[in-house]
């Protein structure tokens, strides 16, 4: 910002939370010409830093809170406290000051919290999902560490299993982002059909937090499964530990 002009009544104000570099000058104490120059363009391109200027003769306060001399005098403060002094100063002296202002500042922040990496979250599903022997650990199981996952165990050629699928489409969109519905075809997966000891089709499953918490043959009504689902959204599962990936 441009060079400012700062007086008794206005420091305490101006300077209080930033850091500020301060020349004290009354226009005849040889204040190098080469200095002004480099100080007013300081002041025009770095951000973060209040430039200003101050006129002893109508600031006796300010005089006295620096020593003022009679000689030009630079001052780098922060928080209103006095870091930095340079009577007489060279422009050679401005970069210098302004590190340690930048750094003073720095070392008064307090760190950053660290941001810990967001959990990656599993697609959404308002539509049963199709899973098989590879894809059931981490369809099924992992994902009812965030949500209870309800599966129909079924066959293309089971008539009761037809009469299931339209009620499931219907709760899966209904209950989205509550519940995931998959479906296992018993026949094109024969490792989970021995692993859950299907005997009959459909078999409806339920897992919460990574554990099988219902199973049960046979159709089942609409209101059977929509009490099935606020049940298992309800019921409180110590978590088993969760697959790692």
């Amino acid at each position: 910002m441009p060079l400012q002009t700062l007086t008794d009544a206005t420091f305490a104000r101006r300077t209080r939370r930033v850091p500020a570099l301060i020349l004290l000058s009354n226009g005849g104490d040889k204040l190098r010409s080469d200095f002004k120059t480099a100080f007013v363009k300081a002041a025009d391109e770095e951000d973060g830093i209040f430039f200003a200027q101050v006129d002893p003769a109508s600031n006796p306060q300010l005089c006295e809170r620096f020593d003022y001399q009679d000689k030009a005098l630079l001052i780098g403060s922060y928080r209103g406290q006095a870091l930095l002094r340079r009577s007489r100063p060279w422009s050679s002296d401005l970069p210098d000051f302004i590190q340690q202002l930048h750094d003073a500042r720095e070392a008064d922040e307090p760190p950053a919290k660290p941001v810990k990496p967001a959990k990656p979250k599993r697609k959404l599903l308002s539509k049963p999902m199709d899973v098989s022997d590879a894809t059931f650990e981490k369809d099924a199981i992992a994902a009812s560490h965030d949500m209870p996952v309800l599966v129909d165990f079924w066959a293309e050629w089971c008539g009761p299993c037809r009469q299931v699928a339209p009620i499931l489409e219907k709760l899966a969109a209904e209950f989205a982002g509550q519940i995931r519905v998959v479906k296992v075809d018993t026949d094109a997966n024969p490792g989970l059909s021995q692993a859950f000891q299907i005997r009959s089709i459909p078999t409806i499953a339920m897992f919460k937090a990574g554990q099988l918490i219902f199973m049960q043959p046979g159709a089942l009504p609409e209101a059977s499964f929509r009490d099935l689902i606020n049940q298992a959204i309800a019921l409180e599962v110590p978590a088993a530990d969760a697959p790692a990936g």
